[in-house]
């Protein structure tokens, strides 16, 4: 801009100003969209929850049909496949690292199979290859869930293997080896309420040695919120920038020339 006369120069400033200005600005509005958005989901998620669980007829097939009942209770009855358990490692509950237990289950009502997310189970810090000891029922058993997607992948350094100990969970390997079809969605298994501690009590290993403390659902607001302030506060900041340098600077040295004169 040296070439530029002053005018055109305040001229190209301003116009370069209003553009960044409206950017944040549209950029911060779109956080609060965002945000609305999923405080909507999270909402329609909590209505989901307080309806009736369904039942194993219930259970759609398809995979584009069974995400409409994302998120909805369930209470079925059936027969662990405990030889086809999965222990995805590394998995978080409580500030602590183990396993996340992984069962299929054979329904009683129909032909199908889903994946259970039953527990969480601790790692042994001197043996790795230690799996935590989990008691499953070989007779008929009913649970309480919450219908899901598959656990969340996890950073693996090489390929998924066939043993017990997985990085991550691949349900369309799991399925060659399972004696029936395999229903898209995955079952959080909730606690019993008989084996929820009265409130001051202390907590004890469930019967089956898997801990079910899931954490709660988060709508992610506060994070969509966090960013919008960030872009409003360098629109403001800009506006600013802009009015010091351009208006009100320009003013003070103009004053002290007058009194300097």
């Amino acid at each position: 801009m040296a070439g530029l006369s002053p005018r055109a120069r305040a001229w190209v400033i301003g116009l370069a100003t209003l553009s960044a200005v409206l950017l944040t600005a549209r950029l911060g509005v779109w956080q609060l969209d965002r945000a609305a958005q999923k405080a909507a989901l999270h909402s329609a998620v909590l209505e989901r929850a307080q309806l009736p669980p369904l039942r194993a007829e219930a259970l759609l097939a398809a995979p584009g049909e069974a995400e409409t009942q994302l998120h909805r209770l369930v209470r079925l009855r059936g027969r662990w496949l405990s030889e086809h358990t999965v222990y995805l490692d590394n998995r978080p509950m409580n500030g602590r690292v183990g396993f996340f237990v992984v069962t299929p289950l054979q329904l009683s009502e129909r032909p199908d199979i889903i994946l259970v997310q039953r527990g969480w189970g601790p790692r042994d810090a001197r043996d790795r290859s230690r799996l935590p000891q989990v008691q499953t029922p070989t007779g008929e058993v009913e649970l309480l869930g919450r219908l899901t997607v598959a656990p969340s992948r996890a950073y693996e350094f090489s390929a998924a293997g066939e043993g017990p100990i997985r990085q991550n969970l691949d349900p369309a390997s799991l399925v060659k080896a399972l004696p029936a079809p395999l229903l898209p969605l995955t079952v959080l298994q909730l606690p019993d309420a008989d084996a929820t501690p009265a409130a001051g009590a202390a907590s004890s290993p469930p019967a089956d040695g898997l801990w079910r403390d899931w954490p709660a659902q988060d709508a992610g607001l506060q994070k969509h919120h966090g960013y919008a302030f960030q872009w409003f506060a360098l629109s403001a900041l800009l506006l600013g920038l802009y009015v010091w340098f351009q208006t009100i600077r320009p003013r003070i040295r103009s004053r002290r020339s007058e009194h300097s004169a």
